[in-house]
């Protein structure tokens, strides 16, 4: 006999469909770990969390007052971790101490990272290993310590990780750091394959060019500016809050059925 399956559909239209699917990003209540939140694009995907109902537990290597006040600023809790991502070893602390105050994790944002630029010719050992070590080495194993936290929970969880353009081009004189991205990439696909089974999703966000801290001198060069700008179909630089929309989507409900995709941020620099 055949075997016959039903298929449950529910229909989006009018104003109550329109309701269903806006409390499908709702964050109310959950608890998300967001690593390197101090300033820039960490920053705003950290508010962007708040603002959709998180809690937030931020790791960084100083504290991020500015962060904590607007988290705090729009009614929500942050717990400030101080640590280096790159020791691998205390990342599971990290977990615990999220999870002692507030009894559990839904969601974790790898964001922490570094870049060194050399050229390749001349790039050194330690511009590698300490760009490695907290680009793709600390991603692996946080996402592994918060992976064993989602999974005795028996709810699943949502796991984000910050690529770059630089996983899908070569880029000049960051050879590490093209390296750790491109591994970003593949690293999420890989969790992805292993985790999907117990309702974890691994997802990435990779942006372009974003007005922060790092990108300073090369919008205080003209001529890189110039060409930059040009090659943007935007027409500009993405800013922290361009980073709000597709974090608070990827840590939501609506977004279950993705699993091992990089969703790029980069104004249309790709598609060029």
């Amino acid at each position: 006999m055949a075997r016959i399956t039903t298929i449950k559909t529910v229909t989006l239209g009018g104003s109550r469909g329109n309701k269903m699917i806006l409390n499908a990003f709702d964050l109310k209540g959950k608890i998300a770990i967001v690593t390197g939140c101090d300033t820039g694009l960490g920053q705003g995907m950290a508010l962007g969390l708040a603002q959709a109902g998180c809690d937030i537990v931020g790791v960084n290597i100083v504290e991020p007052t500015d962060t904590i006040a607007k988290v705090e600023a729009i009614g929500r809790q942050f717990l400030s971790l101080k640590a280096d991502v790159s020791k691998v070893d205390t990342l599971p602390g990290l977990v615990d101490q999220a999870v002692s105050r507030f009894g559990r994790v839904d969601i974790l944002v790898n964001n922490a990272g570094i870049i060194r630029r050399e050229d390749a010719i001349n790039f050194s050992e330690k511009d590698w290993d300490d760009v490695m070590n907290i680009n793709i080495k600390s991603v692996f194993f946080m996402s592994q310590a918060v992976a064993k936290q989602f999974i005795a929970q028996g709810q699943g969880g949502k796991i984000i990780n910050i690529a770059s353009m630089l996983s899908y081009q070569g880029g000049i004189r960051v050879p590490s750091y093209t390296a750790s991205k491109s591994g970003v990439m593949g690293i999420t696909r890989l969790l992805a394959n292993e985790w999907a089974s117990q309702g974890i999703n691994v997802n990435a966000i990779a942006p372009g060019y974003m007005a922060t801290n790092n990108t300073t001198a090369l919008r205080a060069d003209e001529d890189r500016n110039a060409a930059i700008l040009e090659r943007i179909p935007a027409g500009r630089w993405g800013v922290p809050d361009d980073m709000m929309g597709p974090a608070v989507f990827l840590a939501s409900a609506a977004s279950d059925y993705i699993n091992g995709y990089t969703i790029a941020v980069d104004g249309g620099w790709l598609a060029r």
